[in-house]
């Protein structure tokens, strides 16, 4: 008996001792971790899944898991100034606060705002382009460097403004740059400046719905001998992307010497919040405020410190202290943002063209066919939503709609104006109105009817493809015989749909063949939310 009591008692002091080991100490100099309990719900943008990592340690430190769930800008703003958000979250977690707060009802919908890190939206050109330029000498305005994108002296990919930040934070700085004035933009002051600010996105060759999937694209073209000459993104985005090696021409980071506008990160408590919530909300903001925590946020994710600590030294990487960046002024009110989106889409940015490849196979029938006919219906201006005015149809774009079943049927080709194009997005409405269902499925026959439309792109047009089926190929062309032709296509992205009991392998090969990307709209009713999500991309 002794020597079993000695063996647990034993075995007891190596238990302590292991849990003393495995407990996160706070680093010498800060206090103790606050302590939470459970889980804190946060609507997140995309680009912070980086920090998941950080977030693991900071759950063993605070007992608090982090949940973060993404979304898109437009999608949050939205969720949170309409109520939604608090119903499933305890807080919010986006790049920026500054177009949220532009929303009457935000101030009553939030409560505090921790600032976590920083990183402005910069240029990042390929060293050879870079030196060739002459930036790698002198820093440029923004007005140089648009005139220089509209004399296609450089290409650039950038994300969407109406479905990323670091997409709208790059059109405000370069529009308030501009226009000079040193103060906030104003909406009357969009025309005068659209002929050099058109000038500026005659350069973008490369789209995305988030800064994630658009380094993709561009390490892509460059794999394909498309290479792109540079990205206007975070800076940490360009300074992850060198150091991870995959390129063989480094990013050189220009810094605009008239400004940036720069993302803060502030995790924000939403009003309503629990008790439990608020305290574990409390732990992690204090956390990731902690220098040592600070510094592995900086070496980890390539974000500026939020904090003014002096032992917080940027890596040689960065470029300018923040000191020396001065902030372009964000617009003041809501009219002068949302007119600034609405004015890229319609006016400032390359035309589109976007090819609709609509399965209408005898499965479509009924509440399919309908979820479809609602879904493309919304892009013409019915829904009227926040993110839903921004994801309509554009000025000067293409739109065509391909039906296809047993054969490719005839494509309908609509034409918008730059202006005054509400006649034509009722003649897409009346058009989707008429669509009917029957017959088998020939979904590689289409694709490649799509792509004989693409022509030789000799216009100016940002072309995609978007491919909606809610089954398998039982007609016509099969998937090798698709794969077999990509070499000799068009390099037109194709974004698949999931819908139905559509062929997930397929769809993804083909969205990964072609460099587009594919959409999960198998839930109910979740159609005409992948169709929106869509048009950040094209």
């Amino acid at each position: 008996m002794r020597k079993l009591l000695a063996a647990l008692a034993v075995t007891a002091v190596l238990a302590a001792l292991a849990a003393c080991t495995d407990t996160p100490q706070a680093a010498k100099g800060e206090p103790p971790f606050l302590k939470g309990d459970g889980t804190l719900r946060v609507l997140a943008g995309s680009e912070l899944a980086d920090l998941q990592p950080i977030l693991d340690e900071a759950a063993a430190a605070t007992g608090v898991t982090v949940k973060l769930t993404a979304t898109g800008t437009l999608d949050g703003v939205e969720s949170v100034v309409q109520g939604g958000a608090a119903k499933q979250y305890d807080a919010t977690w986006f790049a920026s606060n500054r177009y949220l707060q532009l929303h009457p009802d935000a101030a009553s919908r939030t409560g505090t705002a921790t600032k976590i890190a920083t990183s402005p939206v910069v240029l990042g050109l390929r060293r050879s382009v870079a030196e060739q330029l002459g930036w790698t000498r002198t820093r440029p305005t923004w007005s140089e460097i648009a005139v220089a994108a509209g004399e296609r002296r450089f290409t650039y990919g950038m994300t969407n403004p109406a479905a990323s930040n670091s997409g709208f934070a790059a059109l405000v700085g370069v529009a308030a740059a501009i226009a000079g004035t040193g103060a906030a933009l104003t909406a009357d002051q969009i025309g005068p400046i659209t002929p050099r600010l058109r000038a500026f996105f005659a350069g973008q060759s490369l789209t995305a719905g988030s800064s994630g999937w658009l380094m993709d694209a561009y390490l892509r073209a460059a794999a394909d001998g498309r290479p792109v000459d540079g990205l206007v993104n975070y800076e940490s985005v360009i300074l992850s992307l060198n150091a991870s090696g995959k390129l063989t021409d480094p990013l050189t980071v220009v810094y605009p010497a008239d400004g940036v506008v720069t993302a803060d990160y502030p995790l924000t408590l939403l009003s309503g919040a629990s008790e439990q919530a608020r305290t574990n909300y409390a732990a992690v903001a204090d956390y990731l405020r902690r220098p040592s925590v600070q510094r592995q946020i900086m070496l980890k994710t390539w974000r500026r410190p939020a904090l003014p600590d002096p032992s917080l030294t940027l890596d040689a990487a960065f470029g300018p202290k923040s000191g020396n960046l001065p902030e372009l002024p964000f617009p003041g009110k809501l009219d002068a943002a949302d007119a600034l989106i609405g004015a890229f889409g319609d006016s400032l940015r390359r035309p589109a063209r976007t090819i609709y490849v609509l399965d209408l196979s005898g499965s479509m029938k009924g509440e399919r066919l309908q979820g479809l006919k609602t879904a493309l219906t919304g892009l013409t201006g019915a829904d009227t939503s926040l993110s839903g005015q921004f994801s309509r149809f554009n000025g000067r774009e293409q739109v065509i709609l391909l039906p296809f079943s047993t054969r490719p049927g005839a494509p309908t080709t609509f034409d918008l104006p730059e202006a005054g194009f509400e006649p034509t997005l009722a003649q897409i409405r009346t058009h989707v109105g008429t669509l009917k269902a029957d017959g088998d499925t020939a979904i590689y026959d289409a694709l490649l009817a799509a792509y004989g439309m693409v022509g030789a792109g000799g216009d100016d047009r940002v072309t995609s493809i978007v491919l909606l089926t809610d089954g398998a190929r039982t007609a016509g062309a099969d998937l090798a015989a698709f794969r077999a032709k990509v070499p000799q296509l068009p390099r037109v992205p194709v974004f698949t749909v999931l819908f139905g009991e559509s062929n997930t392998g397929e769809m993804t090969e083909v969205s990964n063949l072609t460099g587009g990307r594919t959409f999960d709209a198998r839930a109910t009713g979740a159609l005409a939310g992948a169709f929106k999500e869509i048009r950040g991309y094209q």
